[in-house]
């Protein structure tokens, strides 16, 4: 079983002990009632994976850790054939030992698009919601966070996250909790606040965006990003049953309209920071991940368009300040 105690150690000694009045019932919860049917096998393989201390390990470029001398072929053949047992691998990619996993995603392009504009992380406490494996968690730490906390209830995500973190030396300065953002109290005390690809995900938008609000401490910065459309602030998206073959799409607005969302849940200094259209170099089938991919979701005959006719992704970065 995945043991949260060390965790519940590190933030009973900081601004978050607050946190412990609910989180280990939510936990033991989950533990009972919502484990995966595969998860107690994914926790066997994960024990299988080598104890190494990595030689160097780079979270500024990449998240990648080496070791001298290098590993024989075996022992990176070991290590390839555990971590394939946890496909797919959607966000990413890493570089463990000569290990390269190359994920669905691109996730350093969107990193890099944004690392520009926020503000230092530098011995910052961070929340990364819907955050997937943890690849921009590890880049936070590059970047100098003190304490990064990802939620995402996929426990494959999880099992994905820890066998990373294990290869990385055990690094105890992100943490994966198995939780939705809903699940959360306000807990008013982190500086900054992710939410990447899970805004489009909700039934009420704006909600979503008083629960990242009431996570962050005074004068703290949201980064959001999220699917948009082209347009003035009065456009908005609703898809139908699927877009771009995603079941659970609910509204796409347009940059400018989530700008004025942002402002209408009292954030200020809002900025749109970035628009790009999503590639097929950016997304992608490969090793790690087999199954349909982009290129399956836009209409063959025209790019610019979904399969289902709808705008082809389009997605905006934001960053807005709470008061």
């Amino acid at each position: 079983m995945i043991d949260f105690g060390n965790f519940y150690q590190l933030i009973a000694k900081n601004h978050l002990s607050h946190w412990l009045e609910c989180l280990p019932a939510q936990l033991n919860h989950w533990q009972r009632e919502s484990l995966h049917g595969q998860f107690s096998s994914w926790l066997k393989v994960l024990e299988r994976l080598p104890d190494i201390q990595p030689t160097h390990v780079d979270l500024k470029n990449g998240v990648i850790a080496t070791h001298e001398p290098e590993l024989s072929h075996g022992e990176k053949e070991c290590i390839h054939n555990i971590l394939k047992i946890f496909m797919p691998w959607r966000k990413g990619p890493f570089s463990l030992y000569g290990v390269d996993i190359d994920t669905e995603w691109r996730s350093d392009w969107k990193w890099d698009r944004l690392i520009p504009h926020i503000s230092p992380l530098e011995g910052k406490t961070v929340l990364d919601v819907g955050c997937g494996s943890g690849y921009h968690m590890w880049r936070m730490v590059g970047e100098g966070a003190q304490f990064v906390v990802g939620i995402d209830p996929t426990q494959l995500f999880l099992c994905q996250f820890e066998a990373v973190r294990k290869l990385l030396g055990n690094d105890q300065r992100a943490h994966l909790l198995p939780l939705g953002i809903e699940q959360l109290p306000d807990l008013k005390a982190f500086d900054t606040v992710f939410s990447m690809g899970v805004l489009y995900h909700r039934r009420s938008p704006l909600d979503h965006l008083w629960q990242l609000k009431n996570q962050l401490v005074s004068g703290g910065e949201l980064i959001l990003e999220s699917l948009v459309i082209e347009g003035d602030e009065h456009q908005c998206l609703i898809p139908g049953e699927r877009y771009a073959q995603m079941r659970n799409v609910y509204f796409i607005p347009s940059a400018k309209m989530l700008k004025v969302w942002l402002e209408k849940c009292g954030f200020v200094d809002v900025r749109i920071i970035d628009q790009s259209v999503t590639t097929q170099g950016e997304q992608r089938q490969t090793e790690w991940m087999k199954t349909e991919s982009l290129a399956n979701f836009l209409d063959p005959n025209d790019q610019s368009k979904t399969i289902e006719g709808y705008p082809a992704p389009l997605r905006a970065a934001l960053i807005a300040r709470k008061p």
